[in-house]
C-alpha cells in the first residue's frame, strides 16, 4: 500500500491522468460525488456511475423509482452507468442501493432539490468561521434541507474520471448543514444558498470546489481554450513547456540556487544551523510545473470541476480574480475571452445551453481608495479585471440567465477579506429574482450615454442611479482630457426642478443622469467611475444598498497586453512607474485646487453641481 501511495503522490505532482478505477476495478464503486446525505438535481434526468467487475451486472434500487435500473460494465476498466427518470423536488429522505455480486452499497438520507456550484479561488472557498458574521450564520445553519460537498486542490494536467478520496474535504461526502458543521463551509456559497433554501423551500446542494491562487486559465475546460486566437496561442505555449519540463531538471537547477544562496550566507557570517535547506523532489509542488500549475490551462478543471461530468446542476456561482489582477499577470483581453469561453465550456460540458450563471466581481481587499489618495490609488489593474469579467460575461449573450454582481463597494483590506455575508445575499437575490423568478428586489444599470456640455461630462443611465443614504452627492468619479491624465471629478445628480424623474425621495433631482466635472480638465474626453483596487464610489442603482452600480469606463486607453504569452509586456518596472506617475497627478491636483479653493466653492455654490450642506 506505502508503494502505491507513492506512486499516485508522484502522479499527481506530474499531471499524469490516474484515477483510482483506472488502478483496477475488483470491486464495486460509486463516482466520489454519490454518498449518503447528497442532493439530486430535480427536474432532470438522474445518472448514477460508477465501476465494478466487468462481469457482473450492477442492479440500482432507488427509493423514488418503482423500477431498478440495470447495466453492465462498459469496457474492460468496469466503468457502468444507469438513469432514472427525472423527479420534482423532494424533502422526504429517499435511499439508492447498489449492488453488483455480493457486494452492496447502500446511500441514505438523500434529498432531490438543486444543485449549485461554487467556483473560483481562496476567496470563495474562505470559511464561515473565518468571517466576520461566523457567529449569527452559524447561529441559523441548522437547516436539514442544505447540504455541502467540497473538494479539495486537485490541479491535473489531463481529466479526471472519479474524486479521489484524499481530496474530498468532507468526512463521507456530504454534510447535512447544522451550526458546526456549517462552519467549514464557504462563506458566499453558505450565505447564498442558506437563503435560497429557506425563500424557496426547496433541498439545495453546494458542491464547493474552488481553488486557492487559481488563475482563471486553470479553470476553463481545456478544450475550449483552441477556439479564441488569444487562448489559442496561450495553450500552445503552454503544452510546448509541459512537454519539455524535466523534474530531475528543475532540482538540479534548484541546488545550483542553493549553493550559490549558503556561500552568501557563510560569507556573511551566517551560523550552521540557520543555512537555508538544501531542496528536494518533496519541494517540487504544482505551481512549478508548467500545464499542472493552478496558473495553467484547464488544471482545476481537469481535477475539480470538470470530474462532475455526468451530474447535472442547477447553476454556478463564481468568484476569482486575484491571481490574474496582479500588474504582471493582468491581461484584460485574455481573461474577456477566458470568461466566456468557462461559461460555454460549462454549458457544453453540463448539457445546459441556459446553465444559471453569477459571476461576483473581484472583492476589494487592500487599503480603500479615499480623496487623500485618489489618484495614486486609481493606477490599478484590477478595474481592468472586473471590467474583464463583466464584458466577458456579457460576450456570451444569455442577459436573462446569466448576471454579474459587483463587489467592490465592499471595502475590507487584505487578500482574504473578512466580508463574506454580503456577496452571498446578493447573489441570492439574483437568483431569486431571476433563476427562481420570485418578487424580491433586484435590478441592474448601464451607462446609456455620455455628452461632453462644456467642461462637464453629462451621463445618461437606462435605470436611476443614487447613493443608498438618498444623498445627491457622488464620489467614485474620475474625468481626463486627450493628455489621459485621470484627476478625482466632482459629480452630482442633475437637477430637474419640480419634476424629478425618479421619485419623491430625490425630489427635485434626475437620478438618471449624472454631471461629472473637474476644474483641472477644461475639456473632457472620458470618464471612470470606481477604478481602483478598492474604490470610493457610492452609486446604486436605485438606490438599494445591495445594488452597486458596476464600475466603467468611456475611455479606450487599455492595459498594456502583448500577443506573445511567453513575454511580459509589463513589467514589475512599468507598474512602479505607473503608480509614481500616478502619484504626480494625486499631487498636482492637490496643489491647484488649494490654490483655487474659493473658485470651486462658488463654483459649486452657483451652479449647485453638489448641494450645499
Amino acid at each position: 500500500m506505502k508503494l502505491r501511495r507513492n506512486f499516485v503522490f508522484l502522479a499527481m505532482l506530474l499531471g499524469i491522468g490516474i484515477g483510482w478505477p483506472a488502478l483496477g476495478s475488483d470491486h464495486l464503486k460509486l463516482h466520489g460525488i454519490f454518498s449518503s446525505n447528497m442532493v439530486l438535481q430535480r427536474d432532470k434526468p438522474i445518472k448514477v456511475w460508477g465501476w465494478a467487475p466487468a462481469d457482473q451486472e450492477v442492479v440500482v434500487r432507488a427509493s423514488f423509482s418503482e423500477q431498478p435500473a440495470k447495466a453492465k460494465p462498459e469496457n474492460a476498466k468496469g466503468r457502468w452507468e444507469v438513469h432514472f427518470e427525472a423527479q420534482p423536488a423532494n424533502t422526504n429522505e429517499q435511499t439508492i442501493t447498489v449492488t453488483a455480486g455480493d457486494q452492496e452499497i447502500v446511500l441514505e438520507n438523500i434529498l432531490i432539490g438543486d444543485v449549485w456550484v461554487m467556483n473560483g479561488q481562496s476567496n470563495m472557498v474562505w470559511p464561515v468561521e473565518k468571517t466576520l458574521h461566523v457567529d449569527t450564520e452559524s447561529a441559523q445553519a441548522d437547516l436539514p434541507l442544505l447540504r455541502s460537498f467540497k473538494i479539495n486542490n486537485n490541479e491535473q494536467r489531463t481529466m479526471q474520471v472519479d474524486i479521489d478520496e484524499p481530496v474530498i474535504a468532507y468526512e463521507g461526502g456530504w454534510v447535512v448543514s447544522t451550526p458546526e458543521s456549517a462552519r467549514q463551509f464557504s462563506a458566499i456559497g453558505f450565505a447564498f444558498a442558506s437563503r435560497v433554501q429557506r425563500a424557496t423551500g426547496v433541498p439545495i446542494g453546494m458542491i464547493e470546489n474552488a481553488r486557492g491562487g487559481a488563475s482563471i486559465e486553470s479553470l476553463v475546460p481545456y478544450r475550449k481554450l483552441r477556439e479564441d486566437p488569444l487562448t489559442k496561442r496561450y495553450v500552445e505555449w503552454v503544452d510546448e513547456r509541459a512537454e519539455v519540463f524535466d523534474p530531475d531538471q528543475w532540482l538540479a537547477d534548484r541546488v545550483v540556487g542553493w549553493e550559490n544562496k549558503v556561500a552568501k550566507q557563510r560569507q556573511d557570517g551566517v551560523s550552521e544551523d540557520r543555512l537555508a535547506k538544501k531542496p528536494t523532489m518533496a519541494d517540487l509542488r504544482s505551481f512549478h510545473i508548467p500545464g499542472k500549475s493552478p496558473s495553467d490551462a484547464g488544471s482545476c478543471y481537469n481535477g475539480m470541476f470538470g470530474v462532475l461530468i455526468g451530474l447535472h446542476i442547477k447553476g454556478v456561482l463564481f468568484h476569482q480574480g486575484y491571481n490574474n489582477a496582479m500588474s504582471t499577470t493582468c491581461l484584460p483581453r485574455r481573461y474577456r475571452a477566458l470568461m466566456r469561453l468557462m461559461v460555454e465550456g460549462w454549458r457544453e460540458d453540463f448539457d445546459d445551453p441556459s446553465l444559471a450563471v453569477g459571476v461576483i466581481g473581484l472583492c476589494a481587499g487592500g487599503n480603500a481608495q479615499n480623496e487623500e489618495n485618489f489618484e495614486a490609488f486609481s493606477f490599478s489593474p484590477g478595474s481592468f479585471i472586473r471590467e474583464s469579467q463583466r464584458l466577458g460575461l456579457a460576450d456570451v449573450g444569455d442577459p436573462e440567465f446569466t448576471a454579474f454582481l459587483p463587489a467592490y463597494d465592499v471595502r475590507v483590506p487584505g487578500l482574504h477579506p473578512r466580508k463574506k455575508r454580503e456577496h452571498g445575499v446578493r447573489a441570492s437575490r439574483w437568483a431569486l429574482s431571476r433563476v427562481y423568478g420570485q418578487e424580491v428586489l433586484w435590478e441592474q444599470a448601464s451607462l446609456v450615454s455620455a455628452e461632453l456640455r462644456g467642461d462637464v461630462m453629462l451621463l445618461t443611465f437606462d435605470q436611476p442611479v443614487m447613493p443608498d443614504d438618498l444623498s445627491p452627492v457622488i464620489h467614485g468619479f474620475s474625468i481626463a482630457g486627450e493628455d489621459g491624465k485621470f484627476f478625482r471629478a466632482y459629480a452630482r445628480l442633475e437637477f430637474a426642478g419640480d419634476k424629478p424623474e425618479w421619485s419623491t425621495k430625490a425630489k427635485g433631482y434626475n437620478a438618471k443622469r449624472v454631471h461629472v466635472w473637474s476644474p483641472l480638465v477644461e475639456r473632457p474626453v472620458a470618464v471612470r467611475y470606481g477604478w481602483s483596487r478598492s474604490p470610493m464610489g457610492n452609486l446604486k442603482v436605485n438606490g438599494m444598498p445591495w445594488a452597486p452600480l458596476p464600475s466603467f469606463r468611456t475611455d479606450q486607453w487599455d492595459w498594456p497586453e502583448g500577443e506573445d504569452p511567453a513575454n511580459l509586456v509589463f513589467t514589475r518596472s512599468d507598474g512602479y512607474r505607473g503608480y509614481a506617475e500616478a502619484k504626480e497627478r494625486l499631487n498636482e491636483r492637490q496643489q491647484r485646487e488649494t490654490a483655487i479653493a474659493g473658485e470651486i466653492l462658488a463654483r459649486i455654490h452657483s451652479l449647485g453641481r453638489v448641494p450645499v450642506q
